[in-house]
């Protein structure tokens, strides 16, 4: 027996991943239902070897539904998500609306699953930021082993984090270097993105920092520790996929670099890829369509007294976004719902 399965924005880049994902993963599904908008109505999306046309998310019905996975954004998600909640339907929200509800459960699998019980008090669960949910994978059993006092990450972001309007920007800026006639001038970015990097993600703040790396202070206090420290610099760069992160941590105990290494190749969802040659590490563009969460250049930072220096690299639009999703709704289907 299986489950009754809703894709909200099942047009957009994270939604179609999401049912990529399902149907890679043999998600239990008895039925799936992909909702858009009406602007999108009829839309044919892909559901393994199936093809289903997109219903009206305006008129869906979700009583009788088990769960729900949402990527509509956080203005449509405070309209509909109340409503498959209320009708019993658990909703699984990928944007950030629900992340810093005390009430909601902001979930990672693989670093806090036992908070997917918490579900109960709304009937939602949330999927963190892109960028923080590769990282607290990494920082996890580094965190549990020697206790992890504060970290410096600087975050390279792929334009798909910013949806199709992003690629879509990235690629006609591209195009227009080359092609007399056909320069695009920055819309969705604050910058000319192609061949150049922006310091800025999501609205400046009062402290002067962006709220994308507020989202990465707030949400790794939740899920892994409150005492952490964190302090985050997010920068936009020139990749249609992938996110890759800099990261420093500063530990209360020593923790040795091959011991870390050893400690990270044990972790679930990570792989190491650490030769110290050329080549020898993980780039975005070689994690596309990967489950997993890259780790590279593991090496002590000498500057501290307990530091370590890693690279992460993940696909964003998998494990930042939509695998997490579908993690969640294994860990909700195997935990509590106990269908599959």
């Amino acid at each position: 027996m299986g489950y009754k399965v809703v894709v909200c924005g099942a047009t957009g880049n994270v939604g179609r991943e999401m049912l990529n994902i399902l149907a890679e993963r043999q998600f239990p599904v008895d039925e799936i239902a992909a909702l858009a908008s009406r602007r999108s109505l009829g839309t044919e999306v892909s559901f393994g070897d199936k093809t289903l046309k997109t219903k009206d998310l305006d008129t869906f019905d979700f009583t009788g539904w088990d769960m729900a996975l949402f990527a509509i954004g956080s203005d449509a998600t405070k309209k509909y998500a109340p409503i498959a909640a209320k009708a019993g339907c658990v909703v699984i929200d990928n944007s950030s609306l629900y992340r810093y509800d005390p009430e909601i459960p902001l979930i990672v699998p693989e670093c806090n699953p036992d908070a997917i019980h918490d579900y109960k008090n709304k009937n939602i669960i949330a999927n963190p930021n892109c960028s923080t949910a590769q990282m607290v994978v990494a920082l996890k059993p580094l965190h549990e082993r020697a206790k992890i006092k504060r970290v410096v990450v600087s975050t390279y972001q792929s334009v798909s984090g910013a949806g199709k309007e992003g690629m879509d920007e990235l690629w006609d800026q591209t195009k227009g270097m080359y092609v007399p006639g056909q320069e695009k001038e920055p819309s969705k970015f604050q910058k000319q993105i192609a061949f150049n990097v922006i310091p800025q993600i999501d609205v400046f703040m009062d402290d002067g920092s962006t709220k994308e790396e507020w989202k990465m202070v707030a949400e790794t206090k939740k899920i892994l520790d409150p005492s952490i420290k964190v302090t985050a610099t997010c920068v936009r760069v020139p990749v249609f996929v992938g996110h890759s992160e800099a990261i420093n941590i500063e530990t209360e105990e020593f923790l040795d670099e091959d011991e870390a290494r050893d400690i990270l190749r044990e972790a679930p969802g990570i792989l190491v890829v650490d030769k110290r040659e050329p080549g020898g590490y993980v780039t975005p563009v070689e994690c596309v369509g990967d489950f997993a969460t890259f780790i590279s250049r593991i090496r002590q930072d000498g500057t501290v007294e307990n530091g370590l220096n890693f690279w992460c690299v993940s696909d964003n639009l998998r494990k930042g976004a939509a695998l997490n999703a579908v993690q969640i709704a294994e860990l909700l289907g195997r935990e509590v719902l106990k269908k599959g």
